[in-house]
């Protein structure tokens, strides 16, 4: 098991670790029933901090943010000396999660995606996991949420007799719901992306060698050119020009300078 703590990756404070730490801390979260945000951020993850002193203060706050993609541990290797071998990839993190609740009788619930992607997420994960107890499931409403709207998902949640929710809003929606939700939930929230997709069998995932030589970006653009071109054409030069930029000493990013959101922006 490995865990060297928090790393400054261009100001966003990133976890050091492999996939058995950073599923043991969710585990004994969920066991201890106390409150802890967690996402799996790749470059756009990463870039959406740099970009937003706000969202910035929300990634900084959370209790466990892993590298989710091959160049953010590159990163964090080439800036920190991590030294990791492997990513921690939010589709991953979660079946090491959903294991782990199984054998434990954690129930997990599903926040996120549509209703017929969490019908066949469900269905899957309990092929996979038998003994799996899933507390409730919720689909997206693709928009922000009223203050009563949110008071019912909490109520809900907390009545469901969940102990780990993962959460599937996409980048940063999933990020600002875990950040607002943690104090009104004793229990891990965990942002995983593309996840509910991967598992539910509605979107194929990349081949291992794109996975492993970092092109999975590649993959996702060429399947859904007019949704993500911007978020990859334009936040991954940017990402690369940055890296270089603190590697050689000519930016000094301080992962202190946030600031708190002003106002509330609940994604539902």
């Amino acid at each position: 098991m490995i865990d060297r703590g928090k790393r400054n990756v261009m100001g966003i404070m990133v976890d050091a670790l492999d996939y058995d730490a950073a599923a043991e801390r969710l585990i004994r979260a969920a066991q201890e029933r106390r409150p802890c945000a967690a996402t799996a951020l790749a470059v756009h993850g990463v870039m959406t901090g740099v970009a937003d002193v706000e969202h910035r203060h929300r990634l900084n706050t959370f209790e466990l943010v892993t590298p989710d993609g091959q160049p953010v541990r590159w990163a964090l290797n080439l800036l920190t000396g991590a030294g990791l071998r492997d990513r921690v990839y939010g589709p991953t993190l979660t079946t090491e999660v959903l294991a782990r609740a199984s054998e434990l009788g954690l129930p997990v619930y599903f926040y996120g995606s549509t209703e017929e992607v969490l019908r066949r997420l469900v269905a899957n994960v309990r092929r996979r996991w038998p003994d799996l107890v899933v507390a409730g499931t919720r689909p997206s409403m693709f928009r922000p949420t009223s203050a009563q709207e949110k008071d019912d998902t909490v109520r809900t949640i907390r009545g469901s007799g969940a102990r780990v929710v993962f959460v599937g809003l996409g980048c940063p929606r999933q990020e600002v719901f875990c950040y607002e939700y943690r104090e009104h939930l004793d229990m891990p929230l965990v942002a995983v992306g593309a996840a509910f997709d991967y598992h539910a069998g509605t979107v194929g995932e990349p081949p291992g060698f794109v996975q492993r030589w970092g092109l999975q970006w590649l993959y996702r653009l060429a399947q859904q050119p007019r949704r993500l071109w911007r978020r990859y054409l334009v936040y991954n030069p940017q990402f690369l020009l940055r890296l270089v930029a603190q590697r050689l000493g000519i930016w000094r990013p301080d992962p202190s300078l946030t600031r708190p959101p002003r106002h509330e922006l609940s994604y539902g």
